[in-house]
């Protein structure tokens, strides 16, 4: 008897890079398609994203709430869901699972850019591979935001049980199987507890 393979959907881009939306257009796409989850590269290649199973969902609402509940106590800063896009210094339009923006420079955004998508680059993040996400395009995302100013990312992938720890001035550091990992200089105090994603 064979055993069915479940079906594995990735991120489908479409480029968009002779069109070019303006972040206007861009921004009247996602309110016309609110079912879908668009990301946007630098070269205006626009990236539907997949939405993410129940595992995967969880796993994403715990890690936020670990991140909401340090930031509460420590008041440093705005802690961002994965609906949130940020319009990255290179262009791209990028939605981390989670993302975390120092207060001052929050603060020094206008209200309507903090109304609409922040154009600027979170000082961490933290991207959780599904069973729909590419390894190797996590990878270059999470390059693309250290590029652009991001200060600390990790890169979780609960498949091979594995942590991409991505700094602004060293290279990645991978580990494997943490109980935890930490948000060192740039979130002082804040320790990720991994055990409900392995």
């Amino acid at each position: 008897m064979t055993v069915a393979q479940p079906l594995v959907l990735e991120s489908l881009p479409i480029n968009l890079s002779t069109l070019k939306l303006t972040d206007e257009q861009f921004s009247q796409l996602c309110l016309s398609n609110p079912e879908l989850s668009f990301e946007s590269t630098a070269a205006g290649v626009l990236v539907i994203m997949v939405p993410v199973g129940g595992e995967s969902g969880k796993q994403e609402a715990s890690l936020i709430t670990d991140l909401s509940i340090w930031n509460r106590q420590a008041q440093r800063g705005e802690v961002f869901s994965s609906s949130t896009i940020f319009i990255l210094p290179n262009g791209a339009k990028r939605s981390p699972d989670a993302a975390w923006v120092e207060l001052s420079r929050w603060n020094a955004l206008s209200p309507k850019e903090q109304g609409k998508y922040p154009p600027l680059a979170p000082d961490f993040v933290i991207e959780l591979r599904s069973l729909t996400d590419s390894l190797s395009e996590l990878q270059e995302k999470m390059l693309e935001y250290m590029a652009n100013g991001v200060q600390l990312g990790f890169l979780l992938n609960p498949q091979d049980q594995q942590v991409e720890i991505y700094r602004a001035d060293r290279s990645m550091e991978l580990l494997q199987s943490p109980a935890t990992v930490n948000g060192e200089e740039v979130l002082p105090g804040f320790v990720l507890d991994l055990n409900s994603i392995w």
